[in-house]
């Protein structure tokens, strides 16, 4: 096996399907709920498969990554206007906010990187391109597999024909690229084709905070259903009344040892 398989494996544990939680909203959100108190946040997440945040957070995380059978570390390397939804981004501009070897050095088992394309600017997508491109051949030449996380500019996904179809074509456009696995939007009913098109491995991110709790564990198992190989969430994580319970029946459901309303009415997941 290559180095980057070895550190991709560390993601599945046994060979499942893997729940990500994603705490690296302060990057573009600021203080957000659920992460307000970062330390506190972090150590409530020792049972998750892999943590995603900024490289310079790793220091307010404790043991949280310290030890057998803690979490794969994932660190994000380049920083997107488009996540800054509390002022309204819309450009997708890209830039990079980490290199590969400095993710190293904080202790990385994963890489992830962002790419945004049909911005109404084919200079634009070239130049997130070129960006993405750069990480992607860097990552490689440490041996340090990277996740393309997919995410779409302007209101696409409120067009569900024109979003899946982004997502499927934009998804194997980051595999060429170099990506090794992939984090994206969950499309819906069509979601299968997204799998079917790329040969590496798709996480379904969960994006807003649902309204309950079943609607997440539903987004979940409709995913892998589909043939995700697991989820990367965060606010519906980390903004549920007990985050430690709602992580346990999320990798309930998501490995297959219990259906959506099993997870909810074994954790009491209201």
């Amino acid at each position: 096996m290559t180095g980057k398989a070895i550190r991709l494996s560390k993601l599945f544990g046994d060979g499942q399907r893997a729940v990500v939680v994603a705490i690296d909203h302060g990057q573009t959100f600021g203080p957000m709920a659920g992460l307000v108190d970062f330390p506190a946040a972090a150590i409530r997440l020792k049972a998750a498969d892999a943590v995603l945040l900024a490289p310079q957070m790793v220091r307010f995380t404790g043991d949280l990554f310290c030890g057998r059978g803690s979490p794969a570390m994932i660190v994000r390397l380049n920083w997107n206007t488009i996540h800054c939804e509390p002022w309204g981004y819309r450009e997708a501009r890209i830039v990079p906010a980490c290199s590969p070897a400095a993710a190293v050095r904080t202790g990385a088992d994963v890489l992830l990187a962002s790419l945004t394309l049909r911005t109404e600017s084919e200079t634009h997508d070239a130049e997130n391109v070129r960006v993405f491109a750069a990480l992607a051949e860097q990552a490689a030449d440490l041996g340090m597999p990277l996740i393309g996380e997919v995410f779409p500019a302007n209101d696409l996904r409120s067009r569900s024909d024109e979003f899946h179809d982004y997502v499927k074509k934009t998804c194997r456009i980051v595999c060429e690229l170099g990506a090794d696995a992939i984090k994206t939007f969950y499309t819906g009913e069509r979601f299968a084709e997204v799998v079917e098109g790329t040969p590496i491995p798709i996480f379904a991110l969960g994006a807003e905070k649902l309204p309950r709790q079943i609607e997440a564990l539903h987004l979940a198992a409709n995913a892998v259903a589909a043939g995700a190989r697991g989820v990367v969430f965060g606010r519906n994580v980390l903004q549920a009344e007990r985050p430690a319970d709602f992580l346990a029946g999320l990798k309930a459901v998501v490995q297959g040892r219990a259906t959506p309303a099993e997870a909810a009415a074994h954790y009491g997941l209201i």
